[in-house]
């Protein structure tokens, strides 16, 4: 069962001491106020509005792949917003004064854990009532590569299908916990959705199935892939190991030019939040293609390749076929 934390011991404690003063918190609202949002049609990233409250609670996540998981499990039951908006960078975000204003209105906050969120540890400090639910609880998570990381988790665990099933028996719970009277709801739709996620873990195997085993190379940007890549027999090559960290060292990037050569991969790849040149230079020394940009840590505009977390992993997984077989 995830844990559903509040300030008061442990880490929300020394969070508190930090920002105790903090003049932006507003009273705790009941209900949160906004207008309703479509079950799956509402942006995740869209700001809540100062329309009247209309009863729901409101749950925040803090980004906007955890909303639109947890809105496939909450219907309309629970009023679900991301605190990052589409399209930013999820690692090195700075809350706004805004967004501390609008958490104080929630009921809950859901995160992902893992160490992706340090920035959110000040929205913890503030809301001392508010507790906050890590998503990951409950998967061995792999480590990220590097002696300078020394084990620490690779956060990115949703971009296995078989494991955002995990994400989801957490949710189904913890807004159980939150509102039990919508057991048998979140229940059903959890168990919707934990097929559609089903479905796809067996559209991807059959889709990266067709890509011969030596060409099975992702380079990215980021090392945002290691759960997707054990699941599906790739080998995951990559710039850095997260975006919070960036910065392209010569070494790194002689490293990856190096692999690209050897194994004669033919296209390597960015993610939407950060610049594709470095790995544009890394194209045009190794002689591979840019094979074009992923979409891990923010889903895109709703008329974009990516609005949910299923259409997401289809157009990565799309753009990887085509990059690896030429096309």
């Amino acid at each position: 069962m995830p844990q559903i934390r509040k300030d008061g011991h442990g880490l929300g404690q020394r969070l508190r001491r930090a920002l105790l003063g903090a003049a932006l918190v507003v009273p705790l609202l009941a209900g949160g106020c906004g207008s309703r949002p479509a079950e799956n049609g509402a942006a995740p990233g869209a700001p809540a509005t100062n329309a009247a409250p209309d009863g729901r609670p409101l749950v925040l996540t803090t980004f906007t792949i955890l909303a639109d998981m947890a809105r496939q499990v909450a219907g309309e039951r629970v009023r679900v917003e991301s605190i990052t908006k589409l399209g930013a960078e999820i690692h090195g975000y700075e809350p706004t004064p805004s967004d501390l204003k609008r958490a104080s209105g929630a009921q809950m906050v859901l995160e992902n854990g893992f160490g992706l969120e340090r920035w959110a540890e000040r929205f913890y400090a503030s809301l001392r009532d508010v507790p906050h639910v890590t998503l990951t609880e409950g998967i061995a998570p792999l480590p990220i590569a590097g002696d300078a990381y020394q084990g620490k988790p690779n956060p990115h665990a949703w971009m296995s299908p078989r494991l955002a099933k995990v994400y989801v028996e957490n949710i189904r719970r913890a807004l159980t916990q939150l509102d039990p009277a919508g057991e048998a709801t979140f229940r059903r739709n959890a168990v919707r959705y934990s097929a559609q996620l089903d479905a796809l873990d067996r559209e991807l195997k059959a889709s990266l199935d067709q890509i011969p085993p030596p060409q099975r190379v992702l380079a990215t940007c980021e090392g945002a892939f290691s759960y997707l890549a054990r699941d599906y027999g790739l080998t995951e090559a990559y710039l850095w190991p997260v975006n919070a960290e960036s910065q392209v060292t010569p070494q790194r990037m002689a490293r990856l030019i190096a692999l690209v050569k050897e194994r004669r991969v033919p296209a390597v790849f960015c993610e939407s939040t950060v610049s594709s040149e470095p790995q544009e230079q890394v194209a045009r020394q190794s002689g591979a293609r840019f094979g074009g940009v992923f979409h891990v840590d923010s889903l895109s505009l709703p008329d974009g390749p990516a609005p949910n977390l299923l259409e997401l992993q289809r157009h990565n997984v799309r753009t990887l076929q085509a990059g690896l077989a030429g096309s």
